[in-house]
C-alpha cells in the first residue's frame, strides 16, 4: 500500500488490529526488515511498517534531509490510515532517531516508544566528517558502497556463523536503497540534534532493546538512555548485533509483545 504526501509517495505494509504500532526501519534498510514482526506482532497490534523516502518501494522525495521531516512522514502514514489515537512508535538505529524526534514534536500522539539499537546523542565532529566522506563516495560510486562497508559489522559473530540466511536477507534489503535516499538519510543523521537532555522529558513508557554484540552502536548507549528516561524497560539480547529483530526474532518479539500488552 502507499500514500501520496504532497509530491511524495510513501509505501507501507499493514497487518492486524488493536493498538497501533508503527515500525521505522534503520539505515540503509527498508520496511522489509520488519517482515517477521509484521507477521508475529499483528496478533496483538495493528502493525504498520513504512519505507522511508528513497528506500524499499518508496521513491526518493525532494528535501527529505532531517529527522523531523522523516517524523512528519511517519505521522502522515498514521493520518492516512485514520490512526488518530496515540500510537506506539518503534524505531531501530536511524529509526530510533526519528522516533525520538516524533516524541519531541508531538508527544500526545505517542502511547509508547520502542528504541532499538539506537542512541540519543548527536554525531561527534569525527562522525560528521565520516558522514560527509560517505556522501561523497555515494555520489561517485552509488549506494552500494554503504552496504559494502556496513555489512561486516551489522550482525553478531554468532549470526554470521549460524544464520547465513539472515545475512543474505540483509544484502537483498540494502540493495533497495537509492543513492538519493542514502544521501538524504546520511545528511539527516549527520545534522540531527542531540536528544540526550530531552530524555528526562519522555513521560510515556519507553522500551529500550539492544543487542549485546552491537558493533555499530555499543550497548553502553542503551544503558545511558535507560539512566535518563523516567519510565523505561531496558532489555539486552544475547547473541544479537545491530539487528536483534532479525538475529533473535523470538526474543525480540516476546519483549515487544509484553510491552504492548501493558499499554493496551
Amino acid at each position: 500500500m502507499a500514500i501520496a504526501k504532497e509530491t511524495l509517495t510513501l509505501h507501507f505494509e499493514e497487518r492486524g488490529t488493536g493498538i497501533p504500532l508503527l515500525l521505522i526501519h534503520g539505515f540503509p534498510f527498508s520496511g522489509k526488515m520488519w517482515i517477521g514482526q509484521l507477521d508475529k506482532l499483528s496478533a496483538s497490534a495493528r502493525v504498520v511498517a513504512l519505507d522511508l523516502p528513497g528506500f524499499g518501494d518508496s521513491p526518493a522525495g525532494e528535501g527529505r534531509a532531517s529527522v523531523d521531516q522523516y517524523a512528519e512522514d511517519c505521522f502522515a502514514v498514521l493520518d492516512a490510515l485514520d490512526i488518530m489515537e496515540p500510537a506506539v512508535i518503534a524505531g531501530l538505529s536511524m529509526g530510533g532517531y526519528i522516533a525520538l524526534a516524533a516524541a519531541r514534536m508531538v508527544p500526545l500522539r505517542i502511547r509508547g516508544l520502542v528504541l532499538a539499537s539506537t542512541r540519543a546523542g548527536a554525531d561527534s565532529a569525527e562522525g560528521k566528517t565520516s558522514r560527509d566522506k560517505t556522501i561523497a563516495q555515494v555520489k561517485e560510486a552509488g549506494a552500494s558502497v554503504v552496504a559494502d562497508s556496513m555489512y561486516p559489522k551489522l550482525l553478531s559473530p554468532h549470526s554470521y556463523n549460524d544464520k547465513p540466511a539472515v545475512a543474505e536477507e540483509l544484502k537483498e534489503i540494502m540493495r533497495g536503497a537509492t543513492p538519493e535516499g542514502v544521501i538524504a538519510a546520511l545528511t539527516a543523521m549527520r545534522d540531527r540534534p542531540d536528544a540526550t537532555e530531552e530524555l528526562v522529558n519522555l513521560h510515556m513508557p519507553v522500551l529500550i532493546i539492544h543487542g549485546k554484540d552491537d558493533q555499530i552502536i555499543p550497548s553502553l548507549e542503551a544503558e545511558v538512555m535507560a539512566k535518563a528516561i523516567p519510565n523505561n524497560d531496558l532489555r539486552l539480547i544475547d547473541k544479537a548485533g545491530h539487528l536483534p529483530n532479525l538475529e533473535q526474532p523470538e526474543e525480540f518479539d516476546r519483549i515487544v509483545e509484553k510491552f504492548l500488552v501493558k499499554l493496551a
